[in-house]
């Protein structure tokens, strides 16, 4: 194993994965308070499409859980994740959500998890 004093090892990045549990109770404190929510015209766009109400999309992300890989955002504090939840008993729905800095989120896209 290198030590910290190897040149060929400073300034190389570490990989650093979130916990599922982590980034799931982080979408869900935040989406708690719907001012902390800010929607992507793409997002309005396929919830109107597809069906889709800001309420519906809310409990999936107040009450879901993740769904496939947690990815680093486009921007340095951003993660983004989706979050799925079983909605009217029937159908799933998921929602991509970037988290901004700890403090807020962006809805990029809603969807029928079945279709």
């Amino acid at each position: 194993m290198p030590s910290n004093d190897d040149p060929k090892e400073r300034g190389k990045a570490i990989a650093f994965k979130l916990r599922p549990e982590t980034v799931r109770d982080l979408v869900r404190r935040l989406a708690a308070d719907s001012e902390n929510v800010k929607w992507s015209v793409h997002a309005l766009d396929r919830m109107a499409e597809r069906g889709i109400t800001d309420k519906v999309a809310l409990e999936v992300l107040r009450h879901g859980e993740t769904k496939g890989e947690i990815e680093p955002g486009k921007n340095a504090g951003e993660w983004k994740v989706k979050m799925v939840r079983m909605v009217k008993g029937r159908r799933e729905a998921g929602v991509v959500v970037l988290t901004v800095h700890n403090a807020r989120l962006l809805v990029k896209t809603v969807e029928w998890e079945d279709l």
